[in-house]
C-alpha cells in the first residue's frame, strides 16, 4: 500500500532494497522571524517520492464465488468441533438453483419464518472459483463484476480454510457491474453533511468506546461494530463511527510496509495489534460495514503515497494500495482510512498520528488526484481519466482542498518554461498566506534555490507565482499555504517539476522573506486601503519614487528597503515617509540601478504597544538616473515627515505645503500655516556637509498675523537640508518634533541668514526692512517693523536713531550702518516707561571675514 506522509522527498535506500525517501521542508530561511513580520517555516505533510514502485498486497487477496440461487435454512444451528478443537457454532443451509422465473417467486424459510426474497445472479465458472481460499479478500477482474446481495450475516466464526463446492460464503459484497456515477444525482460531501461538526457526538462515541473496548481487550469486529454504533441514527452516521474508530485505534504498520516485521492484515490479527497497512484497514472497514448493513468493497488501485515521485510512470505495474467504496442511498462513495489515520515520516522511520478527515467520503473528483482505481469505473468519475492523466496530474495533499484551493495554471505537474519563466496560479474563497520552495535536482542531493527566482503575488481571491530558474535543469517546485494571519505553521500543499532548457538573463532579485510581493492578502485587516504600486516589479525611471497606501483608520509606518549594494546607514538616507490619518506615503530614492526591496510595516497608530506587522513587499527596478549619493536625504529623518498626525494634534491647520519635500529653484520658501495662540514655536535648520559661515539657526524665521504663521526659510548654498518644527504648549518644559520637512535648493544664490531674533520678537511683530540680517557698511538703510503695543522703536549703532510710527502702525525710518563688523540692535519700549528698551533683534554689518 501506499501512505501519505508527512515529509518532502528525498533518497534514502535501506536494507530490503525498497528505494524510500525522506527530507525535510525549509521553504523559508527566516525562521527566527517572528509571525508579525515574517513566517516561521516547519516541515508540512505530504507524501514522500520514490525512484521505483512497490507491489503491495495483491496477492495476499482473492475472489468468493457466490452461488446463483436461493439458500434454505435447514434444521436449527448445533455446536460442532473443528478438527482444531474450536468449537463453533454451524447453520445448515440447502441451495437450491433456480431459473430466471422461479428465482424471482421463490422465497427463503428460516425456522418456518419466511424471509424477504433474495435473488443471486448467475455464477460463471463454479468449478475453478470455487477452489480459491477464503482469506483472500481483494475482487478479481471476472467477479467484481458480478452482482450479488447478502443473505443471512452468519454467526459462525470460519477458520480459513479452502471452501468446497457445498461451502458458500454469504459474506461478499455485491458488485455492481456498473455504479451510478452520475453526479447530478449523486450527493457530493458537501450535500451530504455541510461540516463534519454533525458528527461531533458519533466522533465522541466512537472514540470513547474504542478507549474502553481496548481496555477491556475487545477484539472481535462484531462486538466493536455494535458499540461504536449503538447510537447511529442512520446509515451515514454508523458509516462515520466506523470510519473515525478505524482512524483512531489502528496504526499504520510502518515495520510490515518496510518488511521489518510480518505484515498484519486480517481484521482480527489488526485489531489485537492496533496496526496494519492498507488491507489491514479497508479489510476492517469492509467487516464492519457488513455488520451493519452497508455494503462496502475493497478497491486496489494507485496511491500517491510513500513511494510516489513526480512524474512517475505506474504502467505494467501492480496495484500498491487498497481503499474502500461504500454505497449510500444507492450511489457509491469513497473513502481512505488508512490515509485518515495519520501520516508516515520516512526520514524518522516513523507513523505520526494525525487524524485527516478529507479521506471520508471525498469527492471523486478530489479522490482521483491521489487513488487511482484498479477498475476505472471505481474512479466515480462521470468521465474516466486514463492512467496516463493520472500520472500528470498535478500532485496535491488533503491541505489543498481543505483550504478550498483551486488549481488554474498549470494542469499537469510538468511545467516547461518559455522566456525562461513559468507560472503557477491557484484561487481560492478564504484569504490565504503562502510560501514556495524552489530546489533543482542534480546528480546528488536536490539542493535549494534562492526565493529570489520567484515572483509570488497574493490577492484576497488568487496566487500568481512567477517562476524564474537561474539555471537550466530540473527543479521540483513546492507550494505551501495557511489561512491569512495565522500564527500556526505553513502547510504543503501541492507540487510540480519545472523543466528549465534556456534560462532568462536577469538580475537576481533581492531576498523577500515575507515570500509574497504586493499587499498582504492581510492588509485590509491591518487598516490598510488601496494602493498605487502593484505586485509587478515598478519601474524608476528618474531614480525616485512614490509610495501612497490609502488607510481605513490612523496607522503608523516604518519602511525598509533591500538592494544588494546598499549597506543599512545608506538605506536609511533613501527613505522619506509621511503619516496622514488617511494616508501614508514613502518617498524612495534610488542611488543604484537593479532591483529593489521595499517592505512596509504598519500598526495602529495609538498603539504603542503593538508590534509592526509587515502590509506589504514591493518589488522596483531602477532602469536608468540613479540618484546621486550627495542627493539622497538627511539621515536623522524623523519617522513623521510633513505634515501629519502629529500636526493635527498639536492644532497646526492649512499649510501651505502639504508634502514632505519642498524643491524650490530660488533657495527660498515661506510655508505657512495655522496656529493656536498658546503654542509655542521652534524650527531648526541643518545640513550633513560643511556648515556655512553663519550658522543655519540664523535661516530661519517666524513672523506671527493673528493666527497665522510664516516660517521663512532662506538657504546658503544648492543641496539638501532637514528643517525641523518643533512646538509646546505654554507653559510647557520641552519642544516636541511636531514634523520634517526635506528642503532641496538648486540655486546658484547664496541668500543672507535672517536678524537674530530675541525672545521679546512675539507674536504679531512683523519685519518688513530689511529682511537679510547682513547690512553692508557706511551706509543707510531703511527700516519698517510693526511692534504691537509699542511707545517708541528705536535702532542703536554707532549712532542711535529713532523710527517714526506711520498712519499703517509701522514703525519706519532710515539709519546709518556704521563701520564694518559693527552691530545693529532694534529695540522697542513694550509699556512702562519709554525709556526702558529691550532688544528684539540684531543685524550684523558686512565685514571681510562675512564676505567670505
Amino acid at each position: 500500500m501506499t501512505m501519505e506522509v508527512l515529509n518532502p522527498a528525498k533518497s534514502l535506500c535501506l536494507a530490503h532494497d525498497l528505494p524510500l525517501t525522506h527530507g525535510s521542508v525549509n521553504p523559508c530561511k527566516q525562521n527566527d522571524i517572528i509571525n508579525n513580520n515574517s513566517t516561521e517555516m516547519t516541515e508540512g505533510s505530504h507524501p514522500e517520492k520514490n525512484q521505483g514502485s512497490h507491489d503491495l498486497e495483491a496477492h495476499d487477496t482473492s475472489v468468493v464465488p457466490v452461488l446463483s440461487g436461493v439458500l434454505r435454512e435447514e434444521g436449527s444451528q448445533a455446536l460442532l468441533k473443528t478438527e482444531q478443537g474450536m468449537e463453533v457454532v454451524h447453520q445448515q443451509w440447502k441451495l437450491e438453483v433456480l431459473g430466471n422465473k422461479s428465482a424471482k417467486t421463490n422465497s427463503l424459510s428460516m425456522d418456518g419464518v419466511q424471509s424477504k426474497r433474495r435473488v443471486f445472479e448467475k455464477w460463471s465458472s463454479k468449478g475453478q472459483d470455487s477452489q480459491r481460499p477464503l482469506a483472500k479478500r481483494q475482487l478479481s477482474v471476472e467477479s467484481s463484476t458480478q452482482a450479488s446481495r447478502v443473505l443471512k450475516k452468519t454467526a459462525v466464526r470460519q477458520q480459513e480454510a479452502q471452501p468446497t463446492q457445498a461451502s458458500v460464503k454469504l459474506q461478499t459484497p455485491s458488485t455492481p457491474s456498473t455504479p451510478r456515477t452520475c453526479n447530478s444525482s449523486r450527493k457530493t460531501r458537501k450535500d451530504l453533511f455541510f461540516s463534519t461538526e454533525v458528527f461531533q457526538q458519533v466522533d465522541t462515541q466512537a472514540i470513547k468506546e474504542g478507549k474502553e473496548l481496548r481496555k477491556q481487550k475487545v477484539f472481535s469486529v462484531q462486538a466493536i461494530t455494535k458499540a461504536i454504533t449503538r447510537e447511529a441514527k442512520s446509515d451515514l452516521e454508523k458509516l462515520r463511527a466506523i470510519w473515525v474508530w478505524l482512524c483512531h485505534n489502528i496504526e499504520y504498520d510502518l515495520d510490515g510496509y518496510l518488511g521489518l516485521s510480518e505484515k498484519l492484515c486480517s481484521p482480527e490479527q489488526v485489531i489485537e495489534a492496533g496496526r496494519g497497512v492498507c488491507c489491514g484497514y479497508s479489510s476492517i472497514c469492509q467487516e464492519m460495514c457488513r455488520e451493519v448493513g452497508i455494503e462496502c468493497l475493497e478497491v486496489p488501485g494507485h496511491g500517491k503515497g510513500i513511494d510516489y515521485q513526480q512524474g512517475q510512470s505506474y504502467q505494467n505495474i501492480e496495484s500498491n494500495h487498497m481503499w474502500n467504496t461504500v454505497q449510500l442511498g444507492g450511489h457509491w462513495y469513497l473513502l481512505d482510512a488508512c490515509w485518515g489515520a495519520g501520516k508516515v515520516d520516512i526520514k524518522k522511520k516513523a507513523f505520526i498520528k494525525r487524524y485527516e478527515d478529507f479521506y471520508f467520503l471525498a469527492d471523486p473528483e478530489d479522490f482521483i488526484d491521489s487513488h487511482y482505481p484498479a477498475e476505472q469505473k471505481w474512479q466515480l468519475l462521470d468521465t474516466p481519466i486514463t492512467l496516463e492523466e493520472f500520472e500528470k496530474r498535478v500532485f496535491k495533499t488533503s491541505q489543498f482542498y481543505r483550504l478550498g484551493l483551486k488549481l488554474m495554471k498549470p494542469r499537469h505537474s510538468l511545467l516547461v518554461t518559455e522566456g525562461g519563466e513559468a507560472t503557477v496560479s491557484m484561487g481560492f474563497s478564504c484569504p490565504l498566506d503562502f510560501t514556495y520552495q524552489i530546489s533543482q535536482q542534480g546528480c546528488g542531493e536536490p539542493s535549494d534555490v534562492s526565493s529570489s527566482f520567484g515572483l509570488l503575488t497574493v490577492t484576497q481571491l488568487s496566487m500568481q507565482l512567477r517562476l524564474l530558474p537561474p539555471t537550466k535543469g530540473t527543479y521540483d517546485i513546492m507550494v505551501f499555504a495557511r489561512p491569512s494571519g495565522s500564527s500556526s505553521s505553513f502547510i504543503w500543499v501541492c507540487s510540480f517539476l519545472l523543466e528549465c532548457p534556456e534560462p532568462k538573463p536577469m538580475e537576481e532579485l533581492p531576498e523577500n522573506p515575507f515570500q509574497s510581493w504586493g499587499l498582504q492578502p492581510s492588509a485590509s485587516c491591518l487598516g490598510l486601503g488601496q494602493c498605487n504600486l502593484g505586485a509587478e516589479p515598478a519601474m524608476v525611471e528618474t531614480g525616485a519614487l512614490e509610495l501612497q497606501l490609502h488607510t481605513l483608520r490612523p496607522l503608523m509606518m516604518i519602511c525598509e528597503l533591500i538592494h544588494k549594494d546598499l549597506d543599512q546607514n545608506l538605506a536609511k538616507r533613501c527613505l522619506a515617509t509621511q503619516i496622514q490619518p488617511d494616508l501614508l506615503t514613502c518617498h524612495i530614492v534610488c542611488p543604484y540601478r537593479g532591483f529593489y526591496r521595499l517592505s512596509v510595516f504598519v500598526r495602529d497608530y495609538e498603539q504603542t504597544e503593538e508590534s509592526f506587522q509587515n502590509a506589504g513587499n514591493f518589488l522596483l527596478c531602477c532602469t536608468r538616473n540613479p540618484i546621486n549619493l550627495n542627493q539622497l536625504f538627511p539621515l536623522s529623518l524623523s519617522s513623521s515627515c510633513g505634515p501629519g498626525i502629529r500636526t493635527i494634534n498639536a492644532g497646526l491647520s492649512k499649510f501651505s505645503h502639504t508634502g514632505a519635500i519642498i524643491s524650490t529653484q530660488q533657495g527660498k520658501c515661506n510655508i505657512t500655516f495655522h496656529s493656536p495662540p498658546e503654542l509655542d514655536l521652534h524650527a531648526v535648520l541643518t545640513r550633513e556637509h560643511k556648515q556655512p559661515a553663519q550658522p543655519l539657526l540664523r535661516h530661519v524665521f517666524f513672523t506671527y498675523t493673528d493666527s497665522k504663521v510664516t516660517l521663512s526659510v532662506t538657504l546658503p548654498k544648492a543641496g539638501i537640508y532637514k528643517l525641523g518644527l518643533y512646538g509646546k504648549n505654554t507653559p510647557g518644559p520641552h519642544f516636541s518634533l511636531l514634523c520634517d520637512f526635506v528642503l532641496r535648493s538648486s540655486s546658484d544664490v547664496s541668500w543672507p541668514p535672517f536678524p537674530c531674533t530675541y525672545s521679546v520678537w512675539k507674536k504679531g511683530c512683523v519685519l518688513f526692512e530689511p529682511r537679510g540680517g547682513l547690512l553692508e557698511p557706511q551706509s543707510q538703510v531703511h527700516f519698517r517693523v510693526r511692534v504691537p503695543g509699542a511707545q517708541r522703536v528705536i535702532v542703536v549703532g554707532e549712532t542711535q536713531t529713532d523710527l517714526r510710527l506711520n498712519k499703517s502702525r509701522v514703525w519706519e525710518g532710515e539709519a546709518f550702518t556704521g563701520s564694518p563688523g559693527s552691530q545693529l540692535k532694534l529695540a522697542s519700549s513694550l509699556g512702562g516707561e519709554a525709556t526702558d528698551m529691550a532688544v528684539l533683534m540684531a543685524f550684523d554689518v558686512l565685514s571681510q571675514s562675512n564676505e567670505e
